[in-house]
């Protein structure tokens, strides 16, 4: 996408969102002649700028001689003008970490950091397991016509499920389901487990085929997660009335809804977590974002993990102008503090 511009258009871009960053209104040319090394008349840049907004990098809102950063512009510079920031791992290290053995704690003090920090609003979710591989499955005795199957995961997470029987089950018929369920089930990736893999050990189990059906829907919902599973913690929704564009009555009661309901931001970590290849510091800039209510904003977020295949987001939701450097630099920061507390945790 940066291919399309030169040297000088990406310098007189970068400058237009730095300071369109900083006071929020639209930028002109003898503002970016003032404010850039370019050495060039605001002629030129003028004739720069028609150019950029041929190109769709910026816009002209109203009739404004200023122009303003489109989403388009916003993601040339998040992709391409801060690869020049080296990351620096050490602004919140001391402020993040409070003694306490509560992940919620922690994570709630995550959030509090990070609106703290960087004056926008803040969510950080819980973590949830995901590529779990079963350890082993035990079915066992409650009642003369109920068991109760216990399915162990990676990371020791525990499911009981009760069966009901149409009648009793012996001690051996219950031992040939174990090793049935166990043969074939130890070690293998939840994800593996195929329609095809369950009618044939339904097959195998017989006139049992439906203890084997309840087991294998007690495994499923082991890793479910669904809008009542997934908590989310947030913090600083109130920083939004600091920016103008919004403070707007109704974008800011949405936005503040969204931030109490969660049910979209459980949507948008959902499908941040399924991207199983992009771990890394993320950048999500308005049209670009699930929810609706967030058109006018950016969301950046981070994966943290704790192994065992844990993992959850830490998002920053502010006004596209947003401070990226600054908010990539504290997600980054904390996403290594987060590795390193929850490791020591789990030793």
């Amino acid at each position: 996408m940066g291919d399309t511009l030169d040297e000088r258009k990406k310098r007189i871009l970068k400058a237009i969102i730095k300071t369109y960053m900083e006071t929020g209104e639209p930028v002109g040319s003898r503002t970016i002649s003032k404010y850039t090394d370019l050495n060039v008349s605001s002629a030129t840049i003028r004739n720069e700028m028609s150019d950029l907004t041929d190109l769709g990098y910026i816009i002209q809102p109203h009739t404004s001689a200023g122009r303003i950063p489109s989403d388009k512009g916003y993601r040339l510079y998040v992709d391409e003008l801060m690869k020049e920031k080296e990351d620096e791992i050490e602004e919140i290290r001391n402020l993040m970490i409070e003694k306490t053995d509560k992940m919620e704690k922690v994570l709630k003090q995550v959030a509090k950091v990070l609106a703290s920090n960087t004056n926008y609003a803040t969510m950080i979710s819980v973590p949830q397991y995901s590529g779990s591989r079963l350890k082993f499955i035990q079915l066992s005795r409650v009642n003369e016509l109920q068991l109760v199957a216990v399915v162990v995961c990676e990371g020791n997470v525990i499911r009981n499920q009760i069966i009901n029987l149409d009648e009793e089950m012996d001690d051996e018929t219950i031992l040939k389901l174990n090793l049935l369920l166990n043969t074939n089930l130890n070690g293998l990736p939840i994800q593996d487990i195929n329609l095809g893999m369950i009618a044939r050990l339904k097959e195998q189990a017989g006139i049992h085929s439906g203890v084997v059906a309840t087991v294998l829907d007690a495994v499923a919902a082991t890793i479910h997660v669904d809008e009542e599973d997934l908590e989310i913690y947030t913090s600083g929704a109130t920083n939004i009335f600091k920016y103008p564009e919004l403070s707007d009555k109704s974008k800011a009661s949405e936005l503040i809804s969204t931030f109490e309901e969660k049910q979209q931001l459980a949507e948008l970590v959902r499908e941040r977590m399924s991207d199983t290849e992009n771990t890394g510091v993320q950048v999500y800039i308005g049209e670009e974002l699930p929810i609706q209510t967030m058109k006018d904003c950016s969301v950046v977020t981070a994966t943290y993990e704790l192994g065992q295949g844990m993992h959850g987001t830490i998002g920053i939701i502010g006004p596209k102008r947003m401070d990226y450097e600054n908010v990539v630099d504290s997600l980054k920061t904390l996403k290594i503090e987060l590795d390193e507390i929850f490791k020591k945790k789990l030793e």
